[in-house]
């Protein structure tokens, strides 16, 4: 986007001495509307930057209530059903011993999830969360390396990880990032990579 703008912002400059060599008002005229273009672009992009970080808050705050859906969901057991459950002497009737076998996979499947889920494949599931080494995390807060992150997910990536596929994704500095809440991806490490490179460079 801002290399379109210098080549109008260029275009229009050339026009405007053109139009002085040559005393044609024409010349003049386009390049005023060369640069109002290049204006018209610059806000663009400047709004579309405001949309993509409240977006990005946006997804930080609404991955906080999975955890809290999860810590529900531990306490079920406590409740009249799982009792029923657990109790080996209450031999349920077929029918009910029916019902809760279908059940049973369903829960199963909102809190654990499938093996592809795990490794996060681009059409299902969410990656797990990178465990960071201490030493790297404190290299990582203070990094303005630029990773990605998509809407309505936790986790940030490098640019290249294989989990994002085509998705829609969103560019963010690590440490903006890890200031809103988001975590670094399983898949592609990127806490370990940033923290490797910085070292290296150092």
């Amino acid at each position: 986007m801002l290399f379109i703008v210098l080549v109008l912002v260029l275009a229009a400059l050339g026009l405007l001495i053109t139009a002085l060599i040559t005393a044609n008002s024409l010349w003049a005229w386009i390049s005023i509307g060369l640069s109002v273009a290049a204006g018209l672009l610059l806000v663009v992009d400047f709004v579309r930057r405001r949309v993509a970080r409240r977006r990005a808050s946006a997804v930080a705050e609404q991955g906080e209530e999975p955890a809290v859906a999860a810590s529900t969901d531990d306490d079920e057991p406590s409740t009249p059903e799982a009792t029923a459950v657990e109790k080996p002497a209450d031999e349920p009737a077929p029918e009910t011993a029916a019902a809760e076998v279908e059940d049973a996979p369903v829960d199963q499947t909102a809190l654990i999830p499938t093996a592809g889920e795990l490794v996060g494949t681009a059409e299902e599931g969410e990656p797990g969360e990178e465990s960071t080494d201490p030493a790297d995390a404190e290299i990582v807060d203070e990094l303005d390396v630029e990773v990605v992150v998509v809407d309505e997910h936790p986790r940030y990536h490098l640019t290249d990880c294989g989990w994002l596929a085509d998705r829609d994704t969103i560019p963010i500095s690590v440490k903006e990032a890890r200031d809103l809440g988001f975590t670094p991806c399983a898949r592609c490490t990127p806490d370990a990579h940033l923290a490797e490179a910085h070292r290296a460079k150092a």
